[in-house]
């Protein structure tokens, strides 16, 4: 059976499982042995969706040609950039006050320790139905309202989306545009990407689910920007996920440093932007598994790297009832892309 077929077929069954509204699945290789997309249920091969926290891959782009022009340095405070933004009182740890000496890199690689504003009464609201505008100043009382997560520099890296809304301020900041702005004429307009851009309004493209509920979440989308507010299209997506791999976007010295790994929460680990995933093999019956590079979204959307075999995996379930589900997801895949190349 062609790689192809398997590949459709693979993607009804995801899309006949309990939950499942849309799948989007989009595979290539750098060498074009490998190019398929595909999808199934509400989805079309040309459908935008909402790529969530794979945002968060943009945002590390933008810092890191920031970095590159010596706009901004990564270990100074956030507050030498923001000095309108107060961030007193809003990452306190045993009675010590870590706001004001919080730096772009603690941000970047989520070693601030902050707590994720979204995981407070945000996401609640959500799944009643509340769906509603904010900006900077709301997330920073949020999350003050929040325990944190941890001291600044405590060796390990504690997702939070508070660290990439911050970094959507340096960046306008450091360039004077708005983040969509900056994210058109720096990455959107270099790449040809016309599909690609902060939400802005009502439509959402690919509807995202709660189970079977659909959810309202235009507004909060909107507002998340920085942290999990773009929406793109399979292709277009495949077209950055590649420049960002393979060093177009920024000096691809910077990589090494980016891909300085944290424990997250298992099996992820975490760089500048980046979620690293390598199974340990006594949970795949002692054989070795892909390594892949990239960033996965609450909602289910995935795009990553593995480095060996060379593929590039992209899409969406716009599911938030399993955020974890693309792992296994494209395992399968890379099982069959290799099979396939076996037989080849």
């Amino acid at each position: 059976m062609p790689l192809s077929n398997s590949l459709e077929t693979l993607i009804e069954r995801e899309c006949a499982k309990a939950h499942t509204h849309g799948v989007i699945l989009r595979v290539a290789s750098r060498d074009g042995r490998v190019d398929f997309k595909g999808s199934a249920g509400a989805a079309t091969p040309d459908t935008r969706f909402p790529i969530a926290s794979i945002t968060k891959m943009f945002t590390s782009a933008l810092i890191m040609q920031l970095v590159d022009e010596r706009r901004i340095d990564l270990d100074q405070t956030v507050e030498t950039i923001l000095p309108d933004v107060d961030l007193t009182g809003v990452h306190v740890v045993k009675g010590v006050d870590y706001g004001p000496g919080l730096t772009i890199r603690h941000l970047l690689h989520q070693t601030s320790g902050l707590a994720d504003y979204y995981e407070g009464d945000l996401a609640k609201a959500l799944k009643a139905g509340n769906d509603r505008r904010y900006d900077l100043n709301d997330v920073l009382q949020m999350t003050k309202a929040l325990p944190p997560q941890a001291a600044p520099r405590s060796g390990k890296s504690y997702y939070s989306d508070t660290n990439y809304q911050m970094l959507g301020a340096v960046i306008e900041a450091a360039t004077g545009q708005t983040y969509n702005q900056a994210l058109q004429y720096r990455i959107c307009d270099r790449l040809g990407l016309t599909q690609t851009e902060v939400l802005g309004g009502d439509e959402l493209g690919l509807p995202v689910y709660h189970k079977d509920t659909q959810l309202n979440v235009a507004q909060t989308l909107a507002s998340m920007g920085p942290d999990g507010g773009i929406i793109s299209s399979m292709d277009e997506l495949m077209i950055f996920l590649r420049a960002f791999s393979e060093g177009q976007l920024f000096d691809p010295k910077n990589i090494t440093q980016m891909h300085q790994w944290n424990r997250l929460f298992f099996p992820i680990q975490y760089g500048y932007g980046l979620m690293r995933v390598k199974l340990p093999r006594w949970m795949t019956l002692f054989r070795a598994t892909p390594e892949l590079i990239g960033h996965s979204g609450s909602n289910g959307s995935f795009a990553f790297h593995a480095p060996e075999p060379d593929i590039y995996l992209l899409g969406t379930f716009n599911q938030t009832d399993a955020p974890r589900r693309p792992i296994g997801f494209m395992l399968r895949v890379l099982g069959l892309v290799a099979k396939h190349s076996e037989v080849r």
